[in-house]
Order: structure tokens, then C-alpha cells, then sequence
């Protein structure tokens, strides 16, 4: 596909690039073996010093008792000694067996002390013997530096096998030499790497956000005729943000521009600057700036920059010296630095635009911000072209209808979608794709899948009725959006579902219209009361789905009389509720929501009340089919379905 993530030729670069020149041919290193090879190497610099050590200070003195020294004087086996008080040293004519506890099987040279009460003729046995005693040791003894010199021999090959080890794999992975290369906290140097052999992703492969085209076509403008700008006085914008929810293109727009103006992308997330140790993370980020000022013009691209540039002294930060702050004060100090006229340009994207530091939107900075939201439904309907341009399709398909049927879904959505259906055709031996693929794609993604779930009698008619309130009230219900599907197969984690879509995307909402999605939302538990008496916890999801809508109305859209036009309760859910607004104004909002939900259930209690034979009947045809499709559902209900006009709210 072409949203596909750009290369990364070398792993030790927290970036990726594509269109960028080739680097030079560089000869293929081997790796060593990591850390099983470095404690190897370890054990033979240990055997081979310990070798050396043993040939040049040559064989070492047996300590042996006075005994065994008397033994060899009597076998005339002793050359030479050298006495000083009463510690002997001496040498063997011949090798002789030695003693156990030294650990050796023979000996030439010993030592040993004669004791102070020896009253033997020593002087006599050793002349009878023509032994010769000598004026010097005969263990020659080393130096103090010789000494000292031996003992870190060891350390000091270990510490030289460390470093080379460490310059080899900073070579390998891009980083600096020294100690710092190992283990990734090392800076890394850059590589350059080779362009993308595919082709380049462009604004044919976007689709449903044409405005924001409109807006990033100055940047490829400038890009590509640089000259005509500087000579009028104009300067770009130093950075773009990209603001939008998940899903929508941001990434996608940022390659595409890049490859419309055929410069080189620097790819990264903000994730991936940040180390254990503080200063990796703005070493990285020069880095990264350098390499693209070499290319330039190009284009660096920081994804989710919400990780790093957060507001600077917020409730959990870790002080100045921390490496986030850091690294972001790196990135300001870098976009600050350029003239307006090293064609670089960076891009950035969040979905979290409200928590960045100020320091970045300001101009100068990121001083544009291009807002991608989600398609609308001719904008959904060229998506799923794009993805599924490469895809065989028969000649039944029908895109428009899927478009209707999805909104509010994003670009990685619709992508989703394609493939799923894609595999539903592989799965049941066909050569394209066609309508009932996507259409069966679409109920998985929206509905989940089919659960084998064996239910009773008496929980499936419940549930029966339970999805024929939702749809019922959905139908009765003026504005309401209309219903596309009705079952009760198990999907996902509900025991059934009823899918509800409008005609016509929204993208403002009347208190009429909210009421009713309330009223909707509450049917499953109200037709549950009124024909069997009792709530199950199968109105979970549907509670949870009304205290949204009601806490919206009365805290943020000013759709309550005693609250009035206030924003008493914040869009940010990090932000503490009780923190928002004055405990006596919360409690008016609880009040109002409660009053609220109670007048929604009543009118979806009495609704249901007076209409019962069309939820006996819709319930009983649901029981039947299982499964009942829009006009289907509408038939057995026994309500006409009215067509409404498009952007009617009401």
C-alpha cells in the first residue's frame, strides 16, 4: 500500500529517511557474537596472561616441610641454597614427587624454615654433600613496578578488548566510540542512506481532506521554487503541526508532500529520542537537523511530538533536568537556528494539540497548524478507491453505499476495512471482492465479530426485545437516525446489536436530536421493564453511552436552563472533574443530568407502552430471522421509512 512506513536502513538511527542521495558503498562488517562473545574473549585474555605469567616468571618455590628438606640433603639430591636466619631456599639437583597440599605433581625449587631447636650439624651434611651455599636468594625477586606491572596486566588487556569491542559496535550500529556505544545509550552518528526504490507516496494516494492539501501545497510550492520566495522576501513557515484524531492521514500527508516536491523525508517518532540517560535525546535531535540540512531541501517529519513537547512545568514534571525538556528545548533551539533559508521544513503531528508547550506553536516555530479531520462521505468514498485500486473487485460493488454507512471513520478505518474484506474473499475461495464482502467487512468492524454462543430460550427472547426497544424508539423518534440493522447474534462482547446511521454526516448537534439518541440508547432497558419486569446488565454499554451524552449537554454545550451557558466540566478527561467548576455548580449539573435521563426514560417507558404490538411484532420477527436488515426491521415494525433531507438536524 502506499501509506507504508518509510525504510530504516540503519538501526542505530532513531529516524527513517526515503529520498534521500545514496551513500557510498560501504564493506559489511561481521558482528561479533554481544555478550556471550565479550565474556568468552574475557575467559581467554585470563588463560592466556595467567600462561604468560607462569613462562616469565619461570617455576615457583614449593613450600615443603624441614622433614622433607632433611630427606633430599641425605639423598644428596640438593644443589644449592641460600639461607637468610632460619628461612632456607634452595634447588633440587632432581625433580622431586611434591607434597599435596601444594598442588603440584613435582618440584625443582622450595623454600622451607629450620626450626630453632634443631641441633643438627647443618653446615657438615651440607659440605659432606658438596651442596653450594650461595649469596643471593635463589628465587630471584621482582621489583616493585615489575610487580605491579603483572598484577594489572590482566585488567588493562580486558579494559583494551572492552574498547575495541565498543568502537567496532558503534561502528556497526552508527554510534559514537567509547563506552557509550554499548547497549544504545551512545550518540548516534548518522548515515546516510540510500532513496527509496518504490514509488514515492504523493497527493493522488490522499484522499477526503482536500483543504488541508489546499494549505501544505504553499509548503511543496517552496520547496520546489525556493528562489522565487527569497527574492520577493517571503519566508515559509518553519514548522507545520498537524492536529488532527487518530487515523486521519497526518503521517500520510507529511510523505505525500514530500514526495510531491521530490525532496528527501526524515521520518521519526518523538518516542524515540528519549534515553535512559539525559543528553542522548538532544544529541539525537542535531543529529537528525544536520542530516537534513546536508539534503536540503528536505523535510523532517516528528511524529506524536505530544511524548516530548508537553507544557514545560506542569503537575508531573521531573524538573529541568529532565530528558524530555531537554530534548525539547533542542528542538526549539534547532527550528530557532534556521535562516528561512536551508529549505528544511518540519513537520510535526499529534492528536493532542491543547497539551503542547507554547514555546513550539508560537511563530517561528510551529506557527501553522493545519487541522486533519476525519472524511467526509465523498471524501470516504475516494478513500476506499485508493485502497482498494489494487484490489480485484466485481461488478456489483458499490462504494457509495459503504460511504453512507460509515461515518465518522477515519482513513486507517477505511483501510482496515478493504483488508478485512479482502480476507473474507480469500477465506471463501473467490478471485475479487465483492458487495457482500464489504458489506460483511463493515458489520465485523462496526458490530464485531459472530460469537458460537448458545443462548436460552427465555435470554434470547429477552434480548430479542431488548434490541427491538432500541430500534423501535430509533424509528419512532423525529430526527432520529435511521436503522440499518437489527440482530441478535452474539458480537464482540454484546449479546446483540442495532446499528444506527445518518443519511447525511453531521457535524453539529440540536438538543432535540440528543434527547432522542438518549431516548434510543435507553429503549433497551425501558422494553426489558415494560414487558418482563426487570433490568438486566445488559444495558451496561447503553448507560455508559447516555452519561456521556448528558454530562455533555448539561456541563459543555449550555443545554440546561439552571446551568445555563457555562462549561462547567472539562473535555479533557486527565483533568480532574471535581477541579472544574465550584462543588455547588457541580451539584446543579448532577441534578440537571439526573432530571434529564429520568424525563428520557419516562417518554422511552411510555412510547413503548403505547406502541406494544409493534415491539411484539418486531421482537417475534427478530426471534425468527435473527438477523433483520433496514427495510426488513421497518416492515415488521410497521413504520414507513421517511427519507430525510440532507443537514436536517431536526
Amino acid at each position: 500500500m502506499a501509506n507504508s512506513v518509510p525504510p530504516r536502513k540503519n538501526p542505530g538511527d532513531p529516524w527513517r529517511a526515503e529520498g534521500a542521495p545514496p551513500s557510498p558503498p560501504t564493506r559489511r562488517r561481521r558482528r561479533l557474537g554481544g555478550w556471550g562473545g565479550m565474556i568468552l574473549a574475557a575467559v581467554a585474555v585470563f588463560v592466556i596472561t595467567d600462561l604468560v605469567l607462569s613462562l616469565v616468571a619461570g617455576a615457583r618455590p614449593i613450600t615443603i616441610s624441614y622433614s622433607e628438606f632433611g630427606r633430599q640433603l641425605a639423598a644428596n639430591n640438593i644443589s644449592k641454597i641460600y639461607s637468610k636466619g632460619d628461612a632456607i631456599e634452595g634447588q633440587l639437583r632432581e625433580s622431586a614427587p611434591a607434597p599435596k597440599s601444594s598442588g603440584e605433581k613435582t618440584y625443582t625449587q622450595f623454600k622451607t624454615q629450620r626450626p630453632v631447636f634443631a641441633k643438627d650439624d647443618l653446615w657438615g651434611a651440607l659440605t659432606k654433600n658438596k651442596v653450594t651455599v650461595t649469596a643471593q636468594p635463589v628465587v630471584q625477586q621482582r621489583g616493585i613496578l615489575y610487580n605491579i606491572a603483572l598484577s594489572l596486566a590482566p585488567v588493562l588487556l580486558l579494559v583494551l578488548l572492552w574498547l575495541f569491542i565498543a568502537r567496532r559496535m558503534s561502528r556497526l550500529t552508527g554510534g559514537g566510540g567509547g563506552l557509550g556505544g554499548l547497549g544504545g545509550f551512545g550518540r548516534k552518528t548518522p548515515v546516510p542512506i540510500r532513496p527509496d526504490q518504490g514509488r514515492r507516496t504523493t497527493f493522488e494516494d490522499v484522499a477526503g481532506i482536500d483543504e488541508v492539501e489546499a494549505e501544505l501545497n504553499e509548503v511543496v510550492d517552496f520547496l520546489k521554487r525556493p528562489d522565487a520566495y527569497r527574492a520577493l522576501g517571503a519566508r515559509m513557515p518553519r514548522g507545520v503541526l498537524l492536529a488532527g484524531p487518530p487515523g486521519t492521514g497526518k503521517t500520510l500527508l507529511a510523505r505525500a508532500v514530500a514526495g510531491e516536491a521530490d525532496v528527501p523525508f526524515f521520518s521519526a517518532s518523538a518516542s524515540e529520542f528519549i534515553e535512559m540517560i539525559v543528553g542522548v535525546g538532544a544529541g539525537r535531535v542535531r543529529e537528525l537537523f544536520a542530516e537534513a540540512r546536508k539534503v536540503a531541501p528536505a523535510i523532517i517529519f516528528i511524529d506524536e511530538i505530544d511524548t516530548i513537547g508537553r507544557a514545560r512545568g506542569a503537575a508531573g514534571g521531573l524538573g529541568g533536568h529532565d530528558e524530555r525538556e531537554q530534548t525539547l528545548n533542542q528542538i526549539l533551539t534547532e527550528m530557532d537556528g534556521f535562516s528561512g533559508s536551508e529549505g528544511v521544513v518540519v513537520i510535526a503531528a499529534t492528536n493532542r494539540p491543547d497539551v503542547l508547550d507554547p514555546a513550539l506553536t508560537r511563530p517561528g516555530r510551529f506557527d501553522r497548524t493545519v487541522h486533519v479531520s476525519p472524511p467526509d462521505r465523498a471524501g470516504r468514498e475516494a478513500i476506499l478507491r485508493i485502497h482498494l485500486r489494487d484490489v480485484p473487485l466485481q461488478d456489483d460493488i458499490d462504494l457509495t453505499r459503504i460511504a453512507r454507512a460509515t461515518p465518522g471513520m477515519t482513513g486507517a478505518e477505511l483501510a482496515n476495512l478493504a483488508n478485512e474484506a479482502a480476507l473474507l474473499a480469500v477465506k471463501r475461495g473467490k478471485k475479487a471482492v465483492g458487495q457482500r464482502e464489504l458489506s460483511d467487512a463493515l458489520e465485523k468492524v462496526q458490530l464485531g465479530a459472530e460469537r458460537p454462543l448458545v443462548l436460552s430460550p427465555e435470554e434470547r427472547r429477552r434480548t430479542a426485545y431488548h434490541e427491538s426497544g432500541h430500534a423501535l424508539l430509533g424509528m419512532l423518534q423525529p430526527g432520529a437516525d435511521p436503522v440499518r440493522k437489527i440482530t441478535i447474534v452474539p458480537r464482540g462482547r454484546a449479546l446483540g446489536v442495532t446499528l444506527s446511521t445518518p443519511d447525511a454526516d453531521r457535524y453539529a448537534y440540536s438538543e432535540e436530536y440528543l434527547r432522542g439518541r438518549i431516548i434510543g440508547a435507553l429503549g433497551g432497558m425501558a422494553a426489558e421493564h415494560v414487558v418482563f419486569g426487570v433490568i438486566t446488565t445488559g444495558a451496561e454499554n447503553d448507560l455508559e453511552q447516555v452519561t456521556n451524552l448528558v454530562r455533555g449537554m448539561v456541563g459543555r454545550w449550555g443545554m440546561s436552563d439552571r446551568v445555563g451557558p457555562l462549561s462547567a466540566i472539562p473535555s479533557d478527561a486527565q483533568q480532574p472533574y471535581g477541579l472544574s467548576a465550584a462543588p455547588s455548580t457541580l451539584d446543579v449539573v448532577d441534578a440537571e443530568m439526573r432530571r434529564i435521563v429520568d424525563e428520557c426514560y419516562g417518554t422511552a417507558c411510555r412510547l413503548l407502552d403505547q406502541h406494544r404490538g409493534q415491539l411484539d411484532s418486531l421482537a417475534e420477527r427478530l426471534l425468527e430471522a435473527e438477523t433483520l436488515e433496514e427495510g426488513e426491521a421497518y416492515a415488521a415494525a410497521g413504520i414507513p421509512r421517511l427519507e430525510k433531507p440532507a443537514g436536517n438536524l431536526d
